[in-house]
């Protein structure tokens, strides 16, 4: 049996090859096909509706871009394409990528992230929970909608399951939700949402 190493990339080299496509992300120089089917679209859409709801009426300044990655400082062959971001505008400024593309190199410029949860579960429950903390992002939602996690991580039986990480003293603190749960974020207080709110089915 032949072994056929697996095709490495550089951040710059991600950028220019991949960087437009919203189905990819890099992760410790290996590409990731984040799949972005239209159901997962739709759950992804549902919750940005509703936390930008929540920053028009809270006065926050605040925005959901459409499109960004994160490229963590301690990682030079990592991008990461959140499915939903919510970042301070004030920060912005500070960015030394934003003005020229939708990078984010500083965790202090973003208050949320949110991942829908695809068939590389691994990756929202393991390593992003590892590299959002280092980067201190307030909170992290993990909306995995279709039950695709670990038992480890979503219990057992396995169940649809949104998970809220709060970071307190740089490690995240979870809060799991189910169907029929009310969804308490510390960042949106006032938000009302449950995980039956985010897809039309389950299908």
């Amino acid at each position: 049996m032949t072994y056929t190493p697996v095709k490495t990339l550089t951040f710059e080299q991600f950028l220019i090859e991949y960087g437009d496509n919203t189905r990819y992300e890099l992760i410790d120089g290996e590409l990731r096909d984040i799949e972005p089917t239209g159901p997962h679209e739709e759950v992804a859409g549902n919750i940005a509706g509703r936390i930008y709801t929540e920053i028009i009426d809270n006065k926050l300044n605040w925005l959901i871009p459409k499109t960004c990655l994160i490229k963590p400082p301690a990682a030079s062959a990592t991008a990461l394409r959140p499915d939903v971001i919510v970042l301070d505008k004030i920060k912005l400024n500070q960015e030394p990528l934003w003005q020229k593309e939708p990078i984010i190199c500083y965790g202090n410029t973003i208050k949320l992230v949110a991942e829908v949860v695809s068939t590389n579960w691994q990756d929202d429950y393991a390593r992003k929970i590892e590299e959002y903390a280092f980067l201190e992002i307030p909170e992290y939602w993990i909306i995995d909608f279709w039950a695709l996690g670990g038992m480890q991580f979503i219990g057992n039986p396995k169940q649809p399951t949104l998970t809220i990480c709060q970071l307190i003293n740089g490690v995240y603190e979870q809060e799991k939700y189910r169907l029929g749960d009310s969804i308490f974020s510390p960042l949106f207080a006032d938000l009302k949402l449950k995980l039956d709110d985010t897809a039309s089915s389950f299908e």
